[in-house]
């Protein structure tokens, strides 16, 4: 990081403090988009290896300082802001609209309010939040769903088991995770993060692709356990589970993957990502290359230039010409040829029997 940059941006952490919010109003902050982050030069998050496995670092972006004076000169600065970033539990949030817990836990379900975070307490029960602002427009905006008899399209939807709260925190985790960057690779790694390996790898057929998606995977969320029960519960609920919501991931990943690869190849292991290929204009008729062929007749790939993009390999290759390797030297076998089988090596090896170009069962003159 340059002087320049070390004057004109700031730390997370110097942020906050500035700012006057917790990590975690820092961090809920900067996903619903209210303080503007500079992107990092590489990728937002890094890897490294602990323990034998890979531990995730979360996302550390520096802020600039005009956007920390932008923020702190709002008239209501800091309460506003706290305000915007307050995440509540259930029943806090039914004391913001009056109304009993149950009530408001039965329009969570149903999909009247979508969740913001969520942990586990020490019983691993889940536990969602809500962002408080959120809680009171809902309120201000659907009085009728406050008092009196829930409508019957709710009480059905309830009375068949609907719980829409983990798919609909699911939509908003991507939501924020798509909106926090433009790389089209950490795009689609967000969506395939919430599918199962098998739905991905079913999707993303190239295993160079898989490990890049996977090596830029986010980072999980805020309060998300490390290990035991309570992973696997929360493992869960990052995870798409509805048919038709893991359709929708899938078409969305496929989309997203199309994007990735007209912007650059995905590396494989020690190199940088590659550009794609520009593609011809459909009016041109593609450049013929002549490919050299060796003596023996079989195509070199080092021999041949790629003009204006790769060159295909022929459909069916050359045959060598037949003929008795010279003297005291093993033919030479192209790159990629099938090496002698061990039947054909005794075949070879059996006296009066032909080790040139003639068939089995010609005999050699030893006069």
């Amino acid at each position: 990081m340059t002087v320049d940059e070390t004057t004109r941006t700031v730390t997370p952490a110097r942020a906050a403090a500035e700012l006057e919010l917790k990590r975690e109003e820092f961090r809920l902050a900067v996903r619903m988009g209210l303080i503007r982050t500079t992107p990092l030069p590489d990728r937002d998050e890094a890897v490294r290896d602990r323990g034998g496995g890979r531990e995730r670092v979360p996302e550390r972006r520096p802020v600039e300082r005009a956007e920390l004076d932008r923020l702190k000169a709002a008239p209501d600065f800091p309460d506003d802001l706290r305000e915007r970033v307050r995440a509540v539990g259930a029943g806090e949030a039914a004391g913001l609209l009056s109304i009993t817990p149950d009530r408001f836990a039965r329009l969570a379900r149903t999909g009247h309010l979508s969740p913001v975070r969520f942990y586990l307490n020490r019983y691993r029960s889940v536990i969602w939040l809500y962002v408080a602002a959120e809680v009171t427009a809902f309120g201000e905006e659907h009085p009728a769903l406050l008092g009196g008899r829930l409508p019957a399209e709710v009480r059905e939807r309830e009375a068949a088991g609907e719980d829409l709260r983990a798919r609909n925190w699911r939509s908003r985790h991507l939501a924020l995770l798509l909106r926090g960057t433009g790389d089209p690779w950490v795009r689609a790694a967000a969506v395939a993060s919430l599918l199962d390996p098998v739905q991905v790898a079913e999707v993303v057929d190239d295993p160079y692709e898989r490990g890049h998606l996977d090596r830029l995977r986010p980072p999980p969320p805020p309060g998300f356990p490390v290990s035991g029960a309570a992973y696997e519960v929360a493992e869960r609920l990052v995870r798409a589970d509805d048919p038709d919501e893991i359709l929708w991931h899938r078409v969305s990943l496929a989309l997203a993957l199309d994007e990735a690869r007209a912007v650059c190849q995905a590396p494989h292991p020690g190199e940088r990502p590659r550009p794609a290929a520009p593609a011809a204009p459909a009016a041109t008729q593609p450049e013929v290359v002549p490919v050299p062929v060796s003596d023996a007749g079989v195509v070199r790939p080092s021999d041949v230039a790629p003009v204006g993009g790769p060159v295909r390999r022929p459909a069916v290759r050359a045959r060598a010409r037949r003929g008795a390797p010279p003297p005291g030297r093993a033919a030479a076998r192209a790159p990629g040829a099938r090496r002698p089988g061990l039947l054909d090596r005794l075949r070879r090896s059996l006296p009066g029997r032909t080790g040139g170009g003639g068939g089995w069962g010609e005999r050699r003159d030893w006069g």
